[in-house]
This record gives C-alpha cells, structure tokens and sequence, in this order.
C-alpha cells in the first residue's frame, strides 16, 4: 500500500475560488431583497439565496476535486454526491436566515456563522465519502480541525458584516467583502482539508461499475450545478423585476402602486429639490355604499375610480392607492395653481355617475393638498399636510379641495390635543351637563328641558360641543360619555321630583354610535332604575341621519324604548337626509324644527316649510318643538301656525343645575 502527496493545478484552484466568490456575491445579493419584501415573498428570497450558496459551495468542492492529481481513476456514488449538495443548501438556508435577524446580537452571529460552517464542512466530508477509488483517504484529526474552525471562523466573520449591506439589494463593498470571507471558508476548509489528508494507494482495489465515471462526467455535473447556480441568480433578478416586484409594489384590485411602491417612488424619483404637489383623495360615503351593495360592487367602484384618477393627472403624475378608499397622487414640478386646476379635474371626473352591474352609482371626493417644498422636504411631512388639508375638506362639507397652510396645521394640532385630553376627561370629571327649558308660550310654563353637555378643559376653558362633539363621535368616546350622561340627567331629575323643584321630561341626544352597540335599551333602563326616575321623564333625541341608517334596527330599538315608557324626538327635523315616507314608521313623540328655518322665518320659502312641518306633526298625532327662538315676532308667527312649543334664548339659555333652580322659582314655571 503506497502512500502519496497531493498535487495541484493552480488555475482550477485560483477558479474554483472564483466561483466560490462569485455564489456567495450572488446569494448575498439575493438575501439582500428579503428586509424590504413582503411576508410571503420573503421565503422565497432566502430559499434563492441558500440554493444558489450551497450550489456553489458543492460545485467549488467538486472543481477542487478535479484540480487535485491522482494516479487512479476515481468514480463517484450519484446519492452521496446529490446529498452533499441538499445539506449545504439546508444548511446554508438555516445560517443565513438566522443572519437576517432584525436585532443581530453576538451570540447569534455566532449561531448562523457556526451553522454556515458546519454545512460547509459535512458538504465536504459527505463529498469526499462519495469517492470510489483504489485508494483509503486518512484523515490526520489535527489538521482536519484546522480545515474546521477555518470554515467557522471564516462564515463568522462574513455573517458580521451582513448588518452593513442587508438593506442594500445593489452593489456594496462590505457585500463583496462578506464574499471573499465566505469564499475563503470554503476554498481554504476544502484545501486545508485535502493538504492534510492522505491517500493510501492498493492496487486490488476494483471498481464498482453502478458508479459514475469520473472527469467528464463530473465535469458536466459541475458546469450543469454552475449554469443552475446562475439559472437561480439570473432567474430572481428577472422575478423580482417583473412578478415579486409588482406583487410587492401594486395593489392586486386597481394596478396602482401601493404604499411600498410610494415609498420607493418618493425615495428614488420625487423629492430631488424640484418643486411637486402631493394630493390626497378620499372618497366620501364610500362606506355606505359598500355596505348597502355589497364589497364587490365596492371593489369595481374603486376599480373604476382608479381608471378616472389615471385619466385626470398629467402625464408626469403618479397615482398611488394607499388603501381602502384612499388614494394619493404625486406632481412632480406643479405649481399652485396647476395643483388647484387638476383637483378641480378630479371633482368633476369622480362625481360622474358609474353604471356597475346594473347600478347607477354616485360618489364625490374631497382632496388635500400640499406643495414641496413650501410643506415638506420629505414623504412624511407632504402626506402629514396633504392628509390635513383633507380633514379641511371633509369638515367644510365633502366634495371639496383644500391647498394646505399653516393655521389648517394649528388647527390639526388642537385637535390631536383635545383627542388626547379627551380621553382622560370624563375620569377626571371635566365634563358637566347644562339645561335649557322648552316653554310653553300659551300656558307660559316650562314643558320640558333638553340636556346639553359642556366640557371643562382645565387649560382651555368651556370648549365648544361643536368642536369636541365630533372628536368623540369619531374616537367612539361618545358611547362612555353618552352613559355617563344618561346617568347624571336621570338622577338629577330625580332630583328635582323629590324637591318639587320640577316635574318634566328631560331630553338627551343620542349619537349614532349608542345604536350601534345594540345595548341602548339595556343602558337605558339600567340608569332609570339606579336613579328611580319614571320612564315618562326622560327624551331621546335622535336625528333624521340616524333613523334613517340601518332603519330596520333602528326602529326596532326605539320601539322596544318607547314600550317601556320613554319619550323619542326627531331633532333638525327637515335639514336631514330622510323620507317623508318613512317618517310615520318611526316611534317618535316629537318633531323639531330646526333654528335654521327659524332664523329665517321672514322668508316666504322658509314660514312654508315651517307650515308643513306643524301639518305633518298634527297629521300624524306628533307635538311640534321650535329650536332657536330668539323674538317675538317669531313666537308670533310659530303660534299662528299651530306651534306653541318653542325652545331659545327668548326664554332661557343652557344654564348649569345651580342656575337653573333660581330661574325656576324667579318664573314660576314647574308643571
């Protein structure tokens, strides 16, 4: 038995260095899409990466292999070979997920660099197994742990550098240096390997003829692995320009970009110093329609907003969908006024009717504006203040555009405070309850009082309902504070039967909000039995927008209300979006008109729709209420049209309880 030295052939060596080099650079160039991927493609990002790593470590093996002369023929075993490669792809696939961990510490760069190195090192030795020769290969230990720990130490060190380029897809230094480490872990365990190992020569050693023959054969199987390596590199490059990317970068309903594909709009092409315009569109009563047809015929409105959008914007512009029914638009070099002429386009091109599956459909828009860089230098800041100035839009009644300036910004500060402080004030007792009677202008007693909530803001003072009304709405804060409410008024009602001080119904207004919930009766009659106060005495008010939203539960909860004993008004009634022919379906006890026909009762128009109203109301069995009346020409005037309930200034503003005791007794008024 003959023992022999290893030579060499330096340029086999010097390429399968190269091509170790060359499928790590690949396979770090592909991991590197996985931060800024989504969920589901981010797999599919490592699992490129570890096929093409691990295919490389295997073919550098194998062209090691041919650059070593040997005496005998060798044949290789096709399982061990095939298995050689799946571990380094196994392991390769394990090392470098754990190396794309958001929060890298040392122990778990040292987990994936020994991971990384162990599948190195078993690829090997699985690779020198499938050897079949007339030959024994000795291993001296020593020198194989060297060949080892240079693999680890070696994947280690790369795998450190992994946190400087990992968001970085193009090419980067630390990328190409983590290469040449990665590449000296396996060209320098494979080398240090062979060096130290020995081949024992017996020459009546025969061949197993199932094995593969050697040179040309493993040469092919190499080249084939090397074209699947680049197949692999080649083949992500082009999914992730076209498929991954898209799937990635666009919304699967419109075709838009999405928010991933804004960011990265912004990032690379908007915001280059040049001026811009930034628009947010938001469809208004979207919600409605989506709930009243159905999702589909919301999904193919949103489809044919989209087409719109596209059509109204300049050929330069962008349209984005950033969600639900939200959508932005970006301008590069627009001025002012061209911003304000394309929104004006896009009113008008949204608001056209829309034939979708045999429905005629009507939708408006209200759009925010800002300008760069007058309002931001950056993404965030331009659709902070767009988005302001859409809030601008929808409060000043829909269907609108707003440019941004800086007192809408003052405006959305405030707001964002009085949302923050709104959530402590009903803990800390700021809020507090004012009355306001409804008078009877012919008995001249007071008939009933309309509860009215006030909130204490210990820095603002008294803030108005106005404002924070629909904070609250919005928040859902209206529910807790709306039984909080209930509670307070029954009791305090209560109050005023056990002190004879007073003895009529108190009214509450009723946000949409409480009937949502579907426990309004619940709470209802919960606070009438804490406070013992007959059901008689107390009034919900509810507006024509909620009687008419989801009427069908909407009546069957009032129902169940008025069953036990408690009084319901339709407030604003007139200025709503309602159906005459609804109206008697809905238990209600009282009508009110609203201040805005009563302020302007002069008007021939106005003093009609004040007829019918009272007509309706005494048609169909209803008392009449009128809000705001400040003179007496207007109580003149209500009681020659058969109205002798009028609520206002003329006889008494929203006093708080203390003040309100004293107005009773200076009028003489409890019933």
């Amino acid at each position: 038995m003959d023992h022999m030295g290893i030579h060499y052939n330096v340029w086999i060596m010097l390429l399968s260095y190269v091509l170790s080099v060359t499928a790590s650079y690949s396979a770090l160039n592909l991991i590197c899409q996985v931060p800024s991927s989504t969920a589901r493609t981010r797999r599919l990002w490592l699992l490129a990466g570890a096929c093409v790593l691990g295919s490389g470590i295997w073919a550098m093996h194998f062209v090691g292999i041919l650059a070593v002369r040997l005496p005998f023929d060798v044949r290789y075993s096709a399982g061990k070979v095939i298995m050689s490669m799946l571990v380094g792809i196994v392991f390769c696939y394990l090392g470098l997920s754990g190396a794309l961990a958001q929060r890298m510490t040392f122990l778990r760069c040292a987990a994936s660099g020994l991971l990384l190195g162990a599948g190195i090192s078993i690829m090997h030795y699985v690779g020198m197994s499938s050897m079949k020769m007339e030959a024994e290969i000795h291993y001296y230990l020593p020198s194989q742990s060297i060949s080892v720990m240079i693999a680890f130490i070696a994947s280690f060190m790369s795998i450190m550098l992994i946190g400087r380029f990992k968001d970085s897809p193009g090419f980067n230094r630390w990328k190409l240096y983590s290469a040449l480490l990665l590449g000296m872990a396996v060209s320098g365990m494979h080398y240090t390997s062979m060096q130290s190992s020995h081949f024992a020569y017996d020459s009546w050693l025969g061949s197993n003829p199932s094995l593969l023959q050697t040179d040309v054969i493993l040469l092919m199987g190499v080249s084939l692995v090397t074209l699947f390596m680049f197949g692999i590199s080649g083949g992500a490059v082009f999914l992730d320009r076209h498929m991954l990317e898209r799937m990635a970068y666009h919304d699967p309903l419109t075709g838009l970009p999405n928010r991933h594909g804004l960011e990265r709009y912004f990032r690379n092409w908007f915001l280059t110093g040049r001026p811009g315009a930034v628009f947010f569109v938001d469809l208004d009563r979207f919600k409605s329609i989506n709930d009243t047809l159905g999702h589909d015929i919301g999904d193919m409105l949103l489809q044919e907003v989209a087409s719109r959008l596209l059509q109204s914007v300049s050929p330069k512009g962008n349209v984005f969908r950033l969600g639900g029914d939200e959508f932005l638009i970006a301008e590069p070099d627009f001025t002012p006024e061209e911003a304000a002429e394309e929104a004006s386009r896009i009113l008008q091109e949204v608001k056209k009717s829309y034939r979708i599956e045999g429905n005629d459909l009507y939708v408006t828009a209200s759009v925010g504006i800002s300008m760069a860089p007058e309002h931001g230098t950056d993404r965030s800041s331009l659709m902070k203040a767009a988005d302001t100035a859409l809030y601008t839009s929808k409060d000043s009644g829909k269907n609108k555009f707003s440019m941004f300036d800086q007192e809408m910004n003052r405006h959305q500060l405030r707001r964002m405070s009085l949302e923050k402080d709104l959530r402590k004030a009903l803990a800390q007792s700021e809020f507090m309850v004012v009355y306001q009677p409804k008078w009877d202008s012919l008995m001249n007693v007071t008939v009933g009082l309309e509860a009215l909530l006030r909130w204490r803001h210990p820095e603002h003072g008294i803030i108005s309902p106005a404002e924070f009304i629909p904070i609250a709405e919005e928040t859902g804060l209206i529910v807790p504070i709306t039984y909080w409410m209930l509670h307070e008024v029954c009791s305090q009602n209560m109050l005023w039967h056990t002190e004879e001080i007073a003895s009529v119904a108190v009214s509450i207004n009723m946000s949409a909000r409480m009937f949502e919930s579907e426990n309004l009766y619940e709470v209802v009659e919960e606070a009438l039995a804490r406070s013992g106060l007959a059901p008689q005495y107390l009034e919900l008010e509810i507006t024509e927008s909620i009687a008419m939203n989801n009427m069908e539960e909407t009546v069957a909860q009032l129902s169940k209300l008025r069953n036990l004993g408690v009084r319901v008004s339709l407030d604003d009634f007139g200025t709503g979006f309602s159906s005459l022919g609804n109206l008697d379906e809905i238990p209600v006890n009282t009508l009110k008109i609203d201040q805005v026909f009563i302020r302007k009762s002069k008007m021939h128009s106005k003093k009609a729709i004040i007829s019918n109203i009272i007509a309706i109301a005494s048609n169909l069995n209803m008392e009449v209420v009128a809000e705001g009346v400040e003179t007496p020409e207007q109580i003149e005037l209500l009681q020659s049209l058969g109205c002798r309930v009028m609520q206002g200034y003329y006889y008494g503003r929203p006093m708080p309880v203390h003040e309100l005791g004293q107005w009773f007794t200076e009028n003489a008024a409890a019933v």
